[in-house]
């Protein structure tokens, strides 16, 4: 069987494992819609977090970040990773403790404001509509390659997908359905990065065979011989400035995701919570020690596979001619002498050029792998895209329908109409990103990390000072969500004007030397000395929302809630 029918197969297979649980958790009421009713176990909702923070950027994206930009690609590694430890650690807990549905309900309720809440649930907007729109990305990308069906087709046939268990199921629904999703794309990378771990290093665990094999050393040093930058020294594609402010805003935008931080709800108490969290700290390690030994085996594999051979003989690999057909890899004999050269991306002279979205998706073709392992990566690659992409969608209909419609404009509303609004806010979400996921401003990796700067410049602040800073008040939440928010939002128009705006260069190339994906940190601090400076200036909270600051930070002997 060939690889495109295995991965057919195998697709079909995990649809409708999804449809089926979408439809046996079909619900009828908006608190198992939204929060699965408080009942999932805490093994259980640790998985689902895992699927539902370790989208395409992390499955598809992250290993080709760190594969090309060597070094300086662990900035995803550590501020994705770090954050999921701070968000834990720092904030989930308390939100629990707290008891709404949504971050937006925890702001309008703690800064006793709607206006506030509005201001939230716009930002939760903005971040999970930028998010999904990478995650239809990567289904388009795994269905134009595996199916050999156009890019907007393959994002099409994933919007109808997601849609479904979203619309009937809600997160009762999402949560079981990314349960699966998770036990696929954690054996779809880890069974592939076993296999040619073994092959290239004679050691079947990737974390050992990166560490105490050469092999990161062999690839910097082939890296040097193609006039390339040396794979292993930092600092090389990025400057320290922007590696530190991407890497911090990752980090605290991860602590400020509502698709993430909204699945501590569906547990029954504070203590479930923090086991949840526990578990997922588990369930992502598994991938994300993987995908550094990933990156390299893949890139070595590539320069070795592809370098120095005759353009004939490359573009007879089955796998090469068919990630020709995607757009995504570029074979070009510039010189004419019939032999490839890779060199880098930046080189003039460079004649093979790939996208790094296809790194993980192509490896275990590149390797010669069974077709078995190929089609489970493909399966793998949706499951993370699918998983992340139903928690936004969800988190966005909340918002809507939540914390505009019900919560502000439209309190009398009843449970049939409540439901309504958020299945309807998930079909428009999914035509929006459907559309992003067809004209992406960027690849995977990168879009998502504008997602994560503008969770960083907008909600994280105002999370953090509800919790810890009773003084904070709605003037200060207000406008400081509205500054970083409005900041980010336009620095990275600006930076990204190409894409979003059709100009034929960026309009402006960093921000003293921080570049789009780091922006969110500036926005950040801009959000913190606002809300101070507001805060201090206007009237302090009303005492019964201080006194409740301080009793969602007082530890107790037996949590009921």
């Amino acid at each position: 069987m060939t690889v495109e029918a295995l991965t057919l197969t195998l697709v079909v297979i995990t649809f409708l494992i999804y449809i089926y649980i979408g439809w046996r958790s079909k619900v009828k009421d908006t608190s198992n819609f939204f929060i699965a009713g408080k009942e999932i176990p805490a093994v259980a909702n640790g998985a689902a977090i895992a699927a539902d923070w370790m989208s395409a950027a992390s499955f598809i994206s992250m290993a080709g970040l760190i594969s090309f930009l060597g070094y300086d690609g662990t900035i995803y590694l550590m501020g994705w990773t770090g954050g999921y430890v701070l968000l834990a650690l720092l904030l989930a807990p308390y939100l629990r403790k707290f008891g709404r549905y949504t971050v937006p309900d925890f702001i309008g309720d703690r800064y006793y404001s709607n206006a506030a809440r509005a201001v939230a649930a716009i930002a939760t907007l903005f971040i999970s509509l930028t998010y999904v729109a990478g995650q239809m990305r990567g289904v388009g990308i795994v269905f134009s390659r595996y199916l050999q069906v156009d890019i907007v087709i393959g994002v099409l046939i994933g919007m109808a997908i997601v849609a479904f268990f979203a619309v009937l199921g809600g997160m009762k629904g999402i949560t079981w359905t990314q349960v699966i999703q998770y036990s696929v794309l954690i054996v779809a990378i880890i069974i592939p990065a076993a296999a040619i771990s073994l092959k290239l290093t004679g050691n079947p665990i990737p974390q050992l065979s990166l560490t105490f094999s050469d092999i990161a050393q062999k690839l910097s040093v082939l890296q040097i011989e193609l006039g390339m930058t040396e794979y292993l020294a930092p600092f090389t594609d990025m400057t320290a400035i922007n590696v530190f402010c991407v890497t911090l805003a990752l980090m605290i935008g991860t602590a400020g995701l509502p698709h993430v931080i909204i699945r501590f709800y569906t547990v029954k108490s504070v203590r479930a919570a923090r086991w949840s969290a526990g578990w997922a700290l588990l369930f992502i390690a598994l991938l994300y020690t993987v995908a550094p030994a990933i990156g390299v085996f893949a890139k070595y594999n590539l320069i070795t596979s592809l370098h120095d051979t005759p353009i004939e003989q490359a573009e007879s690999y089955n796998w090469a001619s068919k990630w020709e057909e995607t757009g995504l890899l570029q074979l070009d004999d510039k010189d004419g002498d019939g032999i490839l050269t890779f060199s880098g991306d930046e080189d003039m002279n460079n004649e093979v050029t790939i996208d790094p979205d296809i790194i993980v998706l192509s490896t275990p073709e590149v390797a010669n792998l069974a077709p078995i392992v190929i089609a489970l990566v493909a399966a793998g690659g949706l499951a993370a895209a699918l998983s992340t992409a139903s928690g936004l969608l969800l988190a966005m209909s909340s918002a809507v329908s939540h914390d505009l419609y019900y919560r502000i404009f439209r309190p009398e509303a009843d449970e049939k109409q409540r439901l309504k609004v958020g299945r309807i806010m998930i079909f428009l979400a999914v035509i929006i990103a459907g559309y992003f996921g067809i004209n992406p401003p960027g690849f995977v990796g990168e879009v998502v990390a504008f997602a994560f700067g503008l969770a960083a410049a907008s909600l994280f602040p105002a999370i953090l000072l509800g919790i810890f800073d009773k003084r904070m008040n709605r003037e200060g939440a207000i406008w400081g969500i509205s500054t970083g928010l409005a900041f980010t939002v336009i620095m990275i128009a600006l930076m990204r004007s190409v894409q979003v705006f059709g100009t034929e260069a960026p309009i402006i190339e960093s921000f003293f030397g921080i570049q789009a994906q780091g922006i969110g940190v500036i926005g950040a601090i801009l959000n913190f000395i606002v809300a101070f400076i507001v805060s201090r200036r206007t009237a302090a909270p009303p005492e019964e929302i201080q006194e409740m600051v301080e009793d969602i930070r007082v530890p107790r002997i037996s949590e009921k809630k």
